[in-house]
């Protein structure tokens, strides 16, 4: 399979937020609004990609028995340098919006899932591009998620506003607001990818 199917296959296919299903913790948790959805999504890239190239790396060194913990201490040590890395650059309303989530990528589903069934059994280059292409997809659910939540509840979008005050459903800034958008965008998405 070549770079830019592999690529493409994370936006599509086997899209994490609208099509596996994966994440859905900070999917429905951290997308009140575009640049929570946005800044959630980069930061599970950033650890899937490096995740993968690293356990694609060392994949022929680890022994089986160990795979699982191996994996996730690796994750681990990503998402360590990413909240370092937020801690210090992030600005703080980002900071405190990610709060927990950012530590739980450790245990996300989908890097674990593509560690177990992409980065051990192909190589390196193969692997980045998997990272990016889920990573990419899972941040574009996250940011059109947000977008509309952010868009419906609060009236802007970005923190622009665009809409009247007197326009804004609090529903969707909470919880049950999140899994309504989420069911429509889902229905939408499965609708174009038919066409």
């Amino acid at each position: 399979m070549s770079n830019l199917k592999i690529l493409l296959n994370g936006l599509i296919k086997e899209n994490p937020t609208f099509v596996l299903f994966l994440g859905m913790c900070p999917t429905l948790a951290t997308t009140t609004s575009g640049i929570n959805g946005l800044s959630m999504g980069l930061s599970t890239m950033a650890v899937l990609v490096c995740t993968n190239f690293v356990i694609s790396c060392i994949k022929k060194i680890t022994p089986d028995m160990v795979r699982i913990p191996v994996f996730i201490v690796v994750i681990a040590a990503f998402v360590t340098i990413l909240q370092m890395f937020m801690s210090a650059y992030a600005p703080q309303s980002i900071n405190d919006a990610l709060g927990i989530y950012i530590p739980l990528i450790v245990v996300n589903c989908i890097i674990l899932g593509r560690a177990e069934s992409f980065a051990c059994k192909n190589s390196p280059i193969s692997s980045i591009f998997d990272g990016l292409g889920i990573g990419l997809g899972f941040t574009m659910g996250l940011t059109i998620l947000g977008v509309v939540r952010e868009l419906l509840g609060a009236g802007s979008i970005f923190g622009v506003r665009l809409l009247p005050e007197t326009c804004n459903i609090l529903l969707f800034v909470l919880p049950p607001g999140a899994f309504i958008s989420l069911g429509y965008l889902v229905a939408l998405f499965n609708k174009f990818k038919k066409a």
